[in-house]
């Protein structure tokens, strides 16, 4: 299995010794030792393959014996270890996963839309590494059956564990405080799990939140 580890906060370094790893395009910035580098486009046919392949962006497989380096625009980059779960993460995060896990795409509803990033999240599930990119450190924040967690769409990275999620319109984290304007939109976790979230906003549908 490849081994993911953090070369400073903003490169990931995979040590391969015959193993395949899957990254986003573009982000290789250096490696050595003995590589092989195959473009992979994948989703299957029709619609919905479509709508992977444009959600989750080109990928390349990289495989080979030696040291690979992955950034992506100076972003920092989170490393998840799964066993056996699947984690659910927004394509714009996903840099690198294991070869060993799987990928693929799942429905979220209206929170897809709030973000103007389309229905659809991208899911990676098995046992295996994924690094994940975030603006700023990402902050890990546990939801439990007593404490269900609201979070600000702009700011959601991916989560694990036994979530449902609520999609909420009309408040925001300012309007609780009386300074909101216009449409916004929470997202409500509940059940038992982790969430990632980033401290820096996306755009959103909904306006600044």
């Amino acid at each position: 299995m490849a081994h993911f580890r953090l070369q400073g906060s903003k490169v990931l370094a995979v040590d391969l010794t015959g193993d395949t790893v899957k990254a986003r395009k573009g982000s290789m910035v250096a490696y050595d030792g003995e590589m092989t580098f195959k473009k992979k486009t994948g989703g299957g046919e029709g619609l919905r393959g479509m709508v992977t392949r444009r959600l989750t962006g080109e990928q390349m497989e990289v495989k080979g014996h030696g040291t690979c380096y992955f950034a992506d625009r100076a972003s920092e980059i989170n490393l998840v270890t799964l066993h056996g779960e699947k984690l659910y993460v927004e394509a714009s995060n996903l840099l690198c996963v294991d070869g060993a896990l799987r990928t693929g795409t799942t429905f979220t509803g209206l929170r897809g839309a709030s973000q103007g990033n389309g229905l659809f999240t991208t899911t990676v599930e098995g046992s295996g590494q994924a690094a994940l990119v975030s603006a700023g450190e990402a902050v890990v924040l546990r939801v439990t059956p007593e404490y269900p967690l609201r979070v600000d769409p702009g700011t959601y990275v991916a989560h694990t564990g036994r979530l449902q999620q609520h999609f909420q319109s009309g408040v925001n984290f300012r309007t609780l405080i009386g300074e909101g304007s216009g449409e916004a939109f929470q997202i409500r976790f509940e059940g038992e799990g982790l969430v990632y979230v980033q401290p820096s906003e996306r755009d959103t549908v909904g306006g600044e939140v």
